[in-house]
């Protein structure tokens, strides 16, 4: 490798994890991560997805969409995506009857304020997201 190009995709290994962070919406589901903040009493998104799956691409489109137009979504929402390759057989979706991949849930306390499966339409979402902001307030 010429010394040029290394020196070029050095200095980007450290740029580029910045620039994702810096536009993303939703936290990584770790184990106890929903639970903990549930109990704090913040209201959820919670985005059950996975990386290869088309309308779940098209879902978090729409919720980026949506959190730039409405930054208060942010402000007052916290976003967790679980991976359904790793956690869709795990309790985080069995307990709450996660049927699929492209679930998005609202959860605030010990409720279920909203759900749609599969859906995309930018009203439907922007919908579930206005359920959940009037809850956190």
């Amino acid at each position: 490798m010429k010394r040029r190009s290394f020196m070029a995709l050095t200095a980007g290994a450290f740029v580029m994890p910045g620039l994702a962070l810096a536009g993303e919406v939703f936290v990584d589901y770790t184990p106890g991560l929903i639970n903990e903040a549930l109990a704090k009493g913040d209201t959820i998104l919670v985005d059950y997805s996975a990386s290869w799956c088309s309308t779940c691409k098209a879902q978090e489109r729409v919720i980026n969409k949506l959190t730039k137009a409405n930054p208060d979504y942010l402000e007052n929402i916290l976003f967790v995506r679980v991976d359904w390759d790793d956690f869709g057989r795990e309790e985080v979706s069995t307990s709450r009857n996660i049927p699929r991949r492209s679930t998005l849930l609202v959860l605030k306390g010990e409720e279920e304020l909203g759900r749609i499966v599969a859906g995309t339409k930018e009203a439907t979402i922007k919908e579930l997201l206005d359920t959940a902001l009037k809850v956190s307030s």
